[in-house]
């Protein structure tokens, strides 16, 4: 790929330039939350999802755990270049060193679903609260993430945004099932978040997941979401949104999604 860092009027190199639509997709909290409900719903699924159950981390503390592997995209998104790729490197080393513990290695389409899900759902979570992207844009978040997954050492990653679409429907269909997995991952979000924040979990995961993952979570028609989206939408004009997120946040997160504002 040729999609390179850039260097601003005051000399930084960025790993992102700073008018790219990906700063704007993941520089609001809004969005990013989305794209946090719906890999929450997509992780659940995954057939390599008992790797993440090897530390304990995930069943113990499922939302820190997402929240953690969303921020870190974001925090790549906004760094400068250098800060970016030793980010990307401890990611890299983390994930070497669970699999030194567990003595096997993460395979291949696990590493690259996750990354193909930050893509997807960077996307569907702009096009549900502001508006439809580009082709040109939507090959932009596709080229950064791109980047990402090559300074990783990720393998066989499709070269164009056409070529990913495909192989996202492949992986779709090949690499999720509904199992003891995601029974037990749902039990912890309803443990963690309560029943009216689940609730809201659940309607947002309906409005965003592609069809194969409501298939499989066995998830209806969107009910309830659409008119409280809307009243959502409206109470941003108002400055009103950060009091109902507030509302819906469980209190540890409360002051790290303010903080996913880009100021």
């Amino acid at each position: 790929m040729n999609s390179v860092a850039v260097i601003n009027e005051t000399g930084n190199i960025f790993f992102v330039k700073e008018d790219s639509i990906v700063r704007t997709i993941w520089g609001k909290a809004d969005t990013v939350l989305f794209i946090f409900a719906g890999s929450a719903a997509e992780f659940a699924l995954n057939k390599a999802v008992d790797w993440l159950y090897f530390t304990g981390n995930l069943p113990a503390d499922p939302l820190g755990r997402l929240f953690s592997t969303v921020s870190y995209a974001r925090e790549i998104v906004f760094a400068k270049r250098e800060d970016a790729l030793k980010a990307i490197d401890k990611i890299a080393a983390i994930h070497a060193g669970v699999e030194t513990a567990r003595g096997a290695s993460i395979p291949d389409w696990a590493y690259r679903d996750v990354l193909f899900m930050l893509i997807d759902y960077s996307i569907r979570s702009f096009e549900i609260l502001e508006r439809k992207l580009s082709n040109i844009e939507k090959e932009e978040v596709f080229n950064v993430f791109y980047r990402i997954g090559d300074r990783m050492g990720l393998k066989e990653l499709p070269a164009t945004f056409k070529a990913w679409l495909k192989m996202r429907d492949e992986h779709l269909n090949e690499n999720l099932i509904a199992g003891n997995y995601t029974k037990d991952l749902f039990v912890q979000y309803k443990k963690h978040l309560g029943l009216i924040r689940y609730a809201v979990l659940t309607e947002v995961q309906k409005l965003i997941v592609p069809k194969r993952v409501k298939t499989l979570l066995q998830y209806g028609n969107i009910k309830t979401i659409m008119p409280l989206l809307a009243a959502y939408k409206f109470s941003r004009k108002l400055k009103l949104d950060w009091f109902l997120k507030s509302l819906l946040l469980p209190e540890k997160y409360k002051q790290q999604v303010k903080n996913l504002d880009y100021k």
